[in-house]
């Protein structure tokens, strides 16, 4: 049966990574019958933002198949417009109960940030918008004193939950009437686990949600020239 609540969708996103880890994967809603019953329409029971790295499969690492999951992926899960749409789109057209911020240990995107900022130097071409993207995580964990990447993944993670519910009133709106919840989950890559780094839970009301992101023109510069 297709999760239809959040806690349902993030107990059946747990026992399917519980699955992948144990080297007992179902496979499931991966055959032919079913790739016939899905392409009239789609359900899935969980939007997974997701970073771009090649190791963070979501249908593999949750042991989930076709129609399953909404997954919208780009490096460092960063979160820009059409990431929020693309959201948006499968809260309040699909049905979709859970939103799932997806990262991992030793991002490449939060190191290649970090050092860009450490040696005040401008990546080359569009990586600059994923420094300036990725910046107020590192901001953030300065002022907490967290130096260690994974700890910065941690809040990194934590950082884009917040960002997408102060950035969209659309998704803001359905957490505080109850028809969605949003995790952000870390995955390691070496073990294959995913383990809960925050949470806003169906229901929350305004004053528990995430206070306004800094617009775009007034985030702080991660790289000074």
């Amino acid at each position: 049966m297709t999760p239809i609540t959040p806690e349902q969708a993030l107990a059946e996103l747990y026992a399917g990574n519980r699955r992948f880890v144990t080297g007992v994967p179902r496979h499931p809603n991966q055959d032919a019958d079913h790739r016939a019953v899905v392409a009239d329409g789609q359900h899935p029971f969980a939007v997974i933002v997701g970073c771009s790295d090649s190791r963070l499969a979501a249908e593999i690492i949750f042991d989930r198949g076709l129609g399953d999951l909404f997954v919208v992926r780009t490096a460092g899960h960063t979160v820009g417009p059409e990431v929020l749409g693309s959201v948006e789109y499968a809260v309040t057209v699909l049905g979709t109960p859970l939103i799932v911020v997806l990262g991992h240990d030793s991002c490449g995107a939060v190191q290649a940030a970090r050092e860009s900022v450490r040696t005040r130097t401008a990546p080359a071409g569009h990586l600059g918008a994923l420094v300036d993207a990725v910046a107020p995580s590192l901001l953030r964990a300065g002022r907490e004193g967290v130096e260690d990447v994974n700890g910065i993944v941690d809040i990194h993670i934590a950082q884009t939950v917040e960002a997408m519910l102060a950035r969209s009133a659309v998704l803001a709106e359905l957490v505080s009437a109850g028809r969605c919840g949003v995790v952000g989950m870390s995955y390691r890559l070496s073990a294959g686990e995913v383990r809960t780094v925050a949470e806003v839970p169906a229901g929350a009301t305004a004053a528990t949600l995430p206070g306004p992101a800094p617009a775009a023109d007034q985030a702080p510069t991660a790289v000074a020239g």
